[in-house]
């Protein structure tokens, strides 16, 4: 299993951050390539999320579903078809990450757990003559940039005002 772990620091208490990150179909409001979210259920365990994600000339929709909660701290999930994937949302206090003029921070983690070998090209409707390897070339710049793009919109609303934002990646594999 390859594994991906990136952070940043907001400048709120857990409980908010917490809130905000179980809202999972706002995020479409954030990225340029995930085009709607949709919800079946209430956001506890079993909840399952439907992402609708389009580029170039391709679309396709992801099913997650919630398997673990753990308020404040953590949000366990896990792709249910196409991939085998698995990750997790994990904040952690860090008032001493705050800088001057601000009462807390926290850290917020997102691990992804995932085998790249699980993906199949049958899962996508590719244009003929294109192949699942070069749309993944393609789409590899593109995920750091898009995540980063995220990051920065999401602590904006959250912060109410934008500002830079450092995305620290922990973990990465050479299959991305």
């Amino acid at each position: 299993m390859d594994e991906v772990e990136l952070s940043t620091v907001v400048y709120l208490p857990p409980e908010e951050v917490y809130e905000f990150l179980i809202d999972f179909p706002r995020y479409a409001n954030y990225s340029k390539y995930l085009t709607e979210v949709r919800q079946h259920g209430d956001g506890s365990p079993g909840t399952e999320y439907d992402l609708r994600l389009e580029w170039w000339k391709l679309s396709y929709t992801a099913r997650s579903e919630v398997t673990e909660v753990d308020p404040p701290t953590r949000i366990d999930w896990r792709l249910v078809k196409d991939i085998h994937a698995r990750g997790h949302w994990r904040v952690e206090e860090v008032p001493e990450e705050a800088p001057e003029g601000e009462e807390t921070a926290s850290r917020v983690y997102l691990h992804i757990g995932f085998d790249p070998d699980s993906a199949s090209s049958s899962a996508i409707d590719l244009p003929a003559f294109v192949s699942l390897g070069w749309v993944i070339e393609k789409v590899k710049p593109k995920v750091e940039e898009e995540a980063e793009r995220i990051v920065e919109r999401i602590v904006a609303d959250l912060e109410g005002e934008p500002r830079e934002v450092d995305l620290e990646v922990h973990r990465t594999p050479e299959s991305v």
